[in-house]
């Protein structure tokens, strides 16, 4: 058997109704589709959110409602006492340096340090942001902060 033998089976397919193309066709006129109504006129079925006097679906669910903010800065979250339990004394703590270490999955996102935990050695830390209570504990603890712009 070659390429140019092979053939779908018999019965397997059947060729396409052209409707609409006059009287002696067996489906002209009307097209199959009955008179009036609207199922018979081109373009029926409505739109997705349509649902033919119920409330529509999206509606319905309070949940569905509101918006997303497409300007919205996802940060990558890393703690004071993952500092202190992946990097040595005076070591100078970037996001690549937190990549390598594994603690973020790459330096796409900005990075933002929370206070939890505590830290016992100086750090030089540079981040894109930092809390509060971070960095009371990364100063307390002889470390300096640079932040990062962008």
């Amino acid at each position: 058997m070659k390429l140019h033998e092979l053939k779908p089976q018999t019965g397997s397919t059947a060729k396409r109704k052209r409707v609409g193309r006059g009287i002696s066709a067996g489906q002209g006129k009307t097209a199959g589709r009955g008179t009036k109504g609207q199922k018979s006129r081109a373009g029926s079925g409505g739109n997705l959110y349509r649902q033919g006097g119920n409330l529509p679906f999206y509606r319905r669910l309070p949940f569905k409602r509101g918006f997303t903010n497409i300007n919205r800065v996802e940060y990558f979250e890393v703690n004071v006492d993952t500092l202190a339990e992946n990097f040595r004394k005076n070591a100078v703590v970037t996001p690549d340096s937190l990549a390598q270490a594994g603690l973020i999955k790459d330096t796409s996102n900005p990075v933002v340090v929370l206070g939890r935990g505590e830290l016992d050695k100086p750090l030089k830390l540079q981040v894109h942001r930092i809390t509060t209570g971070a960095r009371a504990k990364v100063e307390a603890a002889g470390g300096t902060i640079e932040l990062i712009e962008g």
